[in-house]
């Protein structure tokens, strides 16, 4: 009895855990697909990029419905076994970025629960010797539900976790974990966090004496060093210790067509401002379905005074646009990709800034209801 009860205990934890993470991801699978990516670019896996989002919606929804099927004990020698597959697929990628060094974090549970590679390596390692152990004792699970229920229990779980990634996939997140969310201010996060401890780097100069190679750091450089006999070959930078000190937001920023960086002068800027955020809009503009309520918000800041610009990483495609939707009076400038993809996880998204302070934000299936009622601050939904 009491051993069943371990068990039982266990496979609920388990199950639980799956079901959050999921949910966790499903709030941003793009986020999911962006990692996905990351680690594509590590092992030169080019060509599956296409494949990065399909798989993270799929990892996810397989993520909650196995969780699901855990806790109800449905199929589950099955849902044993797929979890063990997946939980040594994870355990892999985390070891591998440990060891590694080259993915900073795993994306476990995405950018709201940010864990480094060896917190999320210990969380493996744990939760595979769970999961190994319900694998062994998979057959002393009774199932005693309903296979009809189960199965729509699965369906729905299944369902849902579809239309949350579908729908944030159009709008935004529910909950903005990113360090662009409303409230926030741009510049402040631009700073390193004050406390935060650089990496420690050790500086090794390496020279060649007399025909032997030497090596020394700057506090032990040889007593005859300005002898004419040592020649310079190279210097060596070790990384001691990882240090902390890295600004929530990195590699922002705002260029100009002439290649001047305007960002810290844009962004202090008193008063409001709106920035549009794209990466690649590869559809025909004048497909595009929120064109006209931009219009709209376009007239709005030009009556109010407003700056408004546009950031892309493909500015000079789009400067070729605009003009075609009446929309080519938007200043367009160049901005990082990867800083984009994070400040606009749908594309485009539209940004209201008060200075460097973030007011709002929307995505581009958004514009049509959205109208901001810029001198009071106050955002009405259109009837």
């Amino acid at each position: 009895m009491y051993k069943n009860k371990v068990l039982t205990a266990i496979r609920y934890f388990v199950g639980i855990l799956f079901i959050f993470s999921g949910l966790v991801k499903a709030n941003d699978p793009a986020g999911l697909s962006y990692k996905m990516l990351e680690f594509f670019e590590v092992w030169q896996w080019h060509g599956l990029e296409v494949l990065a989002l399909p798989l993270s919606i799929a990892m996810i929804i397989f993520e909650i419905i196995a969780g699901v099927a855990v806790i109800i004990g449905w199929r589950f020698p099955l849902f044993a076994w797929m979890l063990l597959l997946l939980i040594l697929f994870f355990t892999f990628l985390t070891g591998y970025a440990v060891l590694s060094g080259k993915v900073r974090e795993c994306g476990c549970f995405g950018d709201c629960i940010p864990l480094k590679a060896e917190q999320s390596f210990t969380k493996d390692i744990i939760l595979l010797g769970l999961i190994v152990l319900l694998t062994i004792k998979r057959n002393s699970v009774t199932f005693l539900g309903s296979e009809r229920t189960s199965i729509a229990i699965i369906s729905i779980a299944a369902l849902l976790s579809l239309c949350i990634q579908l729908y944030v996939l159009k709008h935004l997140p529910f909950v903005d974990c990113l360090p662009y969310k409303k409230g926030k201010d741009i510049l402040e996060q631009m700073k390193i966090p004050e406390g935060s401890v650089p990496d420690s780097i050790s500086i090794e100069f390496v020279y060649v004496n007399r025909g032997k190679e030497v090596s020394f750091d700057v506090d032990h450089f040889p007593a005859d060093f300005n002898d004419s006999t040592y020649t310079f070959v190279r210097r060596v930078d070790r990384l001691v210790r990882k240090g902390n000190a890295i600004p929530p937001i990195r590699d922002f920023v705002i260029i100009t067509a002439a290649g001047v960086d305007t960002t810290k002068s844009f962004l202090e800027q008193p008063g409001q401002k709106i920035i549009i955020f794209s990466r690649e809009l590869t559809e025909d503009p004048t497909q595009w379905a929120w064109a006209s309520k931009l219009k709209d918000i376009s007239n709005l800041t030009i009556t109010k005074n407003i700056p408004l610009i546009w950031v892309s990483s493909d500015a000079e495609k789009l400067l070729q646009s605009l003009p075609a939707i009446g929309l080519g009076h938007i200043p367009v400038l160049k901005g990082d990709g990867v800083a984009i993809k994070t400040a606009a996880r749908v594309d485009p998204t539209l940004y209201w800034l008060d200075g460097a302070r973030i007011l709002g934000k929307w995505a581009a299936a958004d514009f049509s209801n959205t109208v901001l009622e810029i001198n009071g601050k106050t955002i009405n939904k259109v009837p």
